[in-house]
């Protein structure tokens, strides 16, 4: 897969996963939010709580399941971009919160979404 697929399939995720969360209820306060530490792929609002959400892509399992993709490191850099994004804005939510969408897209272009609210 070229750099420029791997990107458009991310952006679709990202996309997917955007809608999904929507459909949920929650409400998208931000994407792809950027500073010099890194990106963070989504922020929503679900009742009292931000979630910071990293999203998560791929065509298959066979380099493993999208959300093992999430591992410490990953987590950590969510944790230290979450307190940054809220640095940079007026919220002080309650409740803040990391979740992963996973999403595996089959090659029919059917896609398997797997939520995980407060995953690490």
């Amino acid at each position: 897969m070229t750099k420029a697929s791997t990107r458009a399939l991310g952006a679709t995720g990202e996309a997917m996963a955007a809608a999904y969360l929507t459909r949920a209820g929650m409400t998208i306060l931000d994407r792809n939010w950027r500073c010099p530490a890194g990106e963070i792929d989504l922020v929503a609002r679900d009742g009292p709580a931000v979630a910071f959400v990293e999203v998560k892509t791929r065509r298959g399992t066979g380099y493993g399941t999208p959300a093992a993709a999430v591992d410490p490191r990953k987590a950590a850099r969510l944790r230290r971009l979450g307190a940054r994004w809220l640095a940079a804005t007026a919220l002080r939510p309650p409740v803040v919160r990391f979740d992963v969408v996973a999403i595996t897209v089959a090659g029919d272009g059917t896609a398997r979404i797997d939520h995980r609210p407060g995953a690490f």
